[in-house]
């Protein structure tokens, strides 16, 4: 029997190509020079896309695979996915969440303690001699016992205040509801008001049409000059030119960001300021949780093809 013949929109580590080679015929997009004619020719056999969360699937993309049965995403975020279009021709999608959630909360919890406490700063200040030049490194801000504010309570946002806790931090969230499993932190319904009783404010809830900007202008405001901003979720969750006129006046303290709008090629704003500490959208770069990831990406495959439940549909 032929081998399901899959549409790979991005490279993956060779711990997951060579399992997907042997499982599937794999057409490698990211490779081909002319993108337009490569989808015309394969487009049509295709039955599946393998994509990664930030480059998704459009609109023309599936429309170019008119047998295509299922969008697998590596990772959890599928906003780059044209969702509108899978469901007008009844086509499945799947992520990989829970296997990130607790490296992504863990990323967060250390972005905020680095840029808190000055540690990169603080590094170059021992290599460079200005230690033994100028003496004590200028002081910087705790983190335990000051208040927290968790934009979006879902998996990564639960896993991000319960390591808060250990800091003695007072806790609060938003959320469109009031969580259950959340009775010991406060609920805040606007996230403006969240922002205003917050030192630091996570932001972790998913992103969709709905929560685009959900931080902007008020938002930042209100967190303020003293305030750090943490950003593991998407981009497209700030307002990037209201985050980085308020770095550059200080009506905002600082911000903590692992995500970017056109990463990566960031806007080069960022990269004058010294009150950002910036990473490659790496929150789920360990080497457990992408072979976790992986394997979660050909498991739904393979469960689709042998006419099983999906592990984790998102459609």
């Amino acid at each position: 029997m032929s081998k399901p013949q899959i549409l790979q929109v991005g490279p993956y580590p060779e711990w997951d190509e060579v399992p997907l080679n042997a499982a599937f015929s794999v057409h490698r997009y990211f490779e081909a020079a002319d993108k337009p004619d490569f989808l015309a020719a394969v487009g049509p056999n295709v039955r599946a896309i393998a994509t990664r969360g930030e480059l998704g699937a459009s609109r023309a993309m599936i429309e170019a695979c008119p047998s295509l049965e299922l969008i697998s995403v590596y990772g959890v975020g599928f906003d780059a996915v044209d969702l509108a279009a899978c469901r007008e021709r009844g086509i499945r999608v799947t992520n990989t969440p829970d296997v990130l959630t607790s490296d992504v909360a863990d990323l967060g919890v250390a972005m905020m303690l680095c840029l808190s406490r000055g540690m990169i700063g603080a590094e170059s200040w021992v290599k460079d001699g200005s230690w033994a030049a100028k003496g004590l490194y200028p002081l910087k801000r705790r983190v335990w016992g000051r208040c927290a504010g968790v934009l979006g309570l879902g998996r990564i946002g639960y896993e991000v205040a319960k390591r808060l806790q250990g800091f003695d931090m007072q806790i609060a969230y938003s959320d469109v509801a009031p969580k259950d499993f959340a009775a010991d932190w406060e609920f805040v319904a606007d996230p403006v008001a969240l922002a205003a009783r917050s030192d630091f404010l996570f932001v972790t809830l998913a992103a969709s049409a709905a929560t685009r900007h959900i931080v902007g202008r008020e938002v930042i405001a209100a967190l303020g000059g003293k305030g750090m901003l943490i950003n593991i979720s998407r981009a497209s969750n700030i307002d990037e030119e209201a985050l980085l006129d308020a770095l550059e006046c200080g009506a905002l303290g600082s911000a903590a960001l692992d995500v970017f709008e056109g990463e990566p090629k960031l806007n080069p704003r960022f990269l004058a300021l010294d009150n950002v500490l910036l990473q490659p959208h790496h929150a789920s770069g360990t080497i457990e949780t992408r072979k976790a990831m992986g394997q979660l990406v050909r498991d739904n495959l393979m469960a689709h093809f042998s006419g099983q439940p999906l592990l984790t549909p998102v459609l």
